[in-house]
């Protein structure tokens, strides 16, 4: 017996559950590398506040272009 399906077998979960998960770890995994700094902040002297600082403006630059894009939007 063949069946004539015609519908598609859509994915459970929309693609910006997906893309906030994605998301999510990687700005967690950027968050992690401000622990050594925050631990030697003394030690690292100037030259590490400017490399945070810059580091920071990435960052910052990154999730403001998420931001423009839309990808944190929920509604479609």
């Amino acid at each position: 017996m063949v069946s004539n399906r015609t519908e598609t077998h859509a994915n459970p979960w929309p693609s910006s559950t997906f893309l906030t998960a994605i998301l999510f770890v990687l700005f967690d995994v950027e968050v992690i590398f401000f622990y050594p700094y925050a631990v030697n902040f003394k030690d690292l002297g100037w030259s590490g506040f400017y490399a945070v600082l810059m580091f920071v403006a990435f960052f910052l630059c990154g999730f403001t272009y998420i931001i423009k894009k839309g990808a944190l939007k929920w509604e479609d």
